[in-house]
C-alpha cells in the first residue's frame, strides 16, 4: 500500500550505470562506530532507487513517520540515527544533509539520549514547538509501552523457574554487548595518548575510588576545555560533515526566521519545561517527604537526565551501583535482566531506567497496590529522564549553526567521550564480578573502595556463555536479537534439564 500511494506522486529513475562523472552527487550511508557515527560515501549509480519529492510535509504526514520511527527504531542510536538519515534525508529529503549533521553533532553535545534529540529537533523545524514535542514523544513512546509491560511480567513472574532460567542466559549475553560496546567506543575515541590517559583515569576513580559519576564527567570536560586551548589537535572532535541537495526544512528555515525567534523561545522554552521538569519531584517531596521512594526516584532519575553524557552505557555504571547499593532497589542481576529487555525492545536503550524505577515503587510503594506503583514509579523515571531533552534542543535550536562553530564545545566532548570508554569498562567489570561469581565482597583499604570475588564461586556455565555470545557478536558479526534469544534459550536448557 505505501508503495502504491508513492508511486503516484514519486517517479522512477534509474541511475547511470558506469563511473562516475566528476560532481556527480553522492548517497551517505551510516555506519556504527559506538556512541557516534562515520559518513561513508557511496556512488548512487550502482543503486536503484526512486527520484524524491522534498515538498514540505503536513504535520499529519510527519506525525505519522514519528509514529513509524517509534515503532521500528530497534538497533541502538547508531541504528536509530541511520534509519531517520534513509527516512528524512534520502527517502523523502525533508532536511538535507548538511543540516542533518550540523543537528547530530549538537546533539551529540547534549546529555541524554542523541537520537531522540536529534528527532526533536527535526520535528521542530519542520513545524515548529509542536512538531518536536510530537516526534520525541512519539520516538520514546512505544518503546516505553513495551518495557513497562515487561517490567511488570518481570516483577510478577520473575521467580518463577521457568523465567529465572531464561534471564539466566540473557545475563551472560548482556555481558558480552556491554564489553562489545567498550571495544567499538574505544576504537573511536582514543585517537591518542591523551585520550587514553583521560579514559584510564575515569576507571580508576570509578573502580577505585568510587568518584561519583557526574564529577567523573565534569572533570572531563574541564580537562577538554583546557586540552582545546592547550593542544587543539589532540582535543579535535571528529565532526559530521556532507553535503547533499537542500531538503523542505532547509528551504523553510531560510525563507522565514527560524521558527520563536530564537532568543525569546530559548527563555520560554527553558520557564516552562523546567517547571513541568521539576514540578512532580515537588509536589511528592512536600507531600510524601524526601525520603519517600516516589521522591527519591524523581529525585536520582532528575539528575540523571542532565549528566547521561556517553549514552545509555556510561549512565548504566552509575544507575547500577546507585540503584543496587545505595538505595537497595534493585540486586545486582536484575539490573542485567532489565538492560537484556531494553535491548530487544525499540526507542532509546535509556529506557532500562524505567525498569528500575519500576521494581523500586513496585517493591515499595507506600501503601499503593504494586502494581499501580509500579506502574507510577516508570512514568515518573520517563517523565523526569526523557524531559530535559526536551528542554535543551528546543531552547538551543535556533542557535545549532551558531553553535556548530565553538570548537572549545567539541573538545570538551572529545574528552567527555574519551571518559566514557572508561566508564563503561568500570560497568563492564562490575556486571562480570556479579554475573560470573556468586559471592563479591567490598573491601575498603584506606581510600580504595574495591569489589573482590571470591574465585571459589565462578559460575563456568555463566562464562562459556558470556564468551559464546561474545564470539558470535564480534567474530561472526551476529545481530543482537537472536544472540539474545539463543543465549536465554541455552541458559534456560541448562537450568531446567
Amino acid at each position: 500500500m505505501r508503495g502504491a500511494r508513492e508511486a503516484r506522486h514519486l517517479k522512477q529513475t534509474r541511475l547511470p550505470r558506469g563511473n562516475p562523472s566528476p560532481g556527480s552527487p553522492s548517497l551517505a550511508t551510516l555506519s556504527h562506530k559506538g556512541r557516534g557515527l562515520l559518513l561513508q560515501s557511496c556512488h548512487p549509480a550502482v543503486l536503484y532507487c526512486p527520484a524524491m519529492s522534498s515538498t514540505h510535509p503536513s504535520f499529519t504526514a510527519a506525525t505519522r513517520l514519528w509514529w513509524r520511527i517509534g515503532l521500528i527504531g530497534f538497533g541502538g542510536p547508531a541504528g536509530q540515527i541511520a534509519l531517520m538519515h534513509r527516512l528524512l534525508v534520502d527517502e523523502r529529503r525533508w532536511i538535507g544533509e548538511a543540516r542533518f549533521l550540523n543537528a547530530l553533532n549538537f546533539c551529540m553535545l547534549l546529555p541524554g539520549p542523541e537520537a531522540q534529540q536529534l528527532a526533536i529537533y527535526i520535528g521542530w523545524a519542520l513545524h515548529g514547538i509542536r512538531g518536536g514535542v510530537v516526534a520525541g514523544t512519539l520516538f520514546v513512546l512505544p518503546g516505553a509501552v513495551i518495557v513497562l509491560g515487561l517490567s511488570a511480567i518481570y516483577a510478577l513472574y520473575g521467580g518463577v523457574p521457568l523465567v529465572a532460567a531464561l534471564f539466566y542466559g540473557i545475563k551472560a549475553a548482556v555481558l558480552a554487548v556491554v564489553v562489545d560496546a567498550v571495544i567499538r567506543i574505544g576504537k573511536r575515541a582514543l585517537r591518542n595518548g591523551w585520550m587514553l590517559a583521560i579514559a584510564a583515569a575515569a576507571f580508576v576513580a570509578l573502580f577505585a575510588f568510587a568518584v561519583p559519576f557526574p564529577l567523573v564527567v565534569l572533570a572531563a570536560a574541564l580537562v577538554g576545555l583546557v586540552g582545546g586551548r592547550v593542544a587543539p589537535d589532540r582535543f579535535a572532535t571528529r565532526q559530521h560533515g556532507g553535503d547533499g541537495p537542500a531538503g523542505a526544512v532547509d528551504r523553510a528555515l531560510a525563507a522565514r526566521e527560524a521558527p520563536g525567534a530564537g532568543g525569546r523561545q530559548a527563555v520560554t522554552v527553558t520557564l516552562v519545561c523546567l517547571v513541568l521538569w521539576l514540578a512532580p519531584t515537588l509536589a511528592l517531596a512536600a507531600t510524601l517527604g524526601w525520603d519517600a521512594t516516589f521522591t527519591r526516584i524523581g529525585t536520582f532519575f532528575s539528575q540523571m537526565g542532565v549528566v547521561t553524557f556517553g549514552g545509555a552505557y556510561a549512565a548504566l555504571a552509575w544507575v547500577a551501583q546507585a540503584a543496587v547499593e545505595t538505595h537497595g532497589w534493585l540486586a545486582p542481576g536484575e539490573m542485567l535482566d532489565g538492560l537484556g529487555l531494553a535491548e530487544t525492545t525499540p526507542g532509546p536503550l535509556i529506557l532500562v531506567l524505567q525498569f528500575v524505577g519500576f521494581l523500586a515503587a513496585f517493591r515499595d510503594g507506600g501503601g499503593l497496590d504494586p502494581l499501580l506503583a509500579g506502574m507510577l514509579g516508570a512514568a515518573l523515571t520517563t517523565w523526569v529522564t526523557f524531559l530535559p531533552s526536551f528542554l535543551f534542543v528546543l531552547a538551543g535550536a535556533p542557535f545549532v549553526e551558531r553553535l556548530s562553530r565553538f570548537r572549545v564545545l567539541g573538545a570538551a566532548l572529545s574528552a567527555i567521550t574519551a571518559a566514557v570508554v572508561g566508564v563503561i569498562l568500570n560497568l563492564a567489570l562490575w556486571f562480570a564480578l556479579h554475573v560470573l561469581f556468586a559471592r563479591v565482597d567490598d573491601v575498603a583499604i584506606g581510600l580504595l573502595r574495591l569489589s573482590l570475588p571470591d574465585l571459589a564461586t565462578l559460575d563456568p556455565a555463566a562464562l562459556v556463555l558470556s564468551l559464546a555470545a561474545f564470539v558470535a557478536l564480534l567474530r561472526f558479526k551476529l545481530g543482537l536479537v537472536p544472540v539474545l534469544a539463543a543465549a536465554a534459550l541455552l541458559g534456560m536448557a541448562w537450568k531446567l534439564l
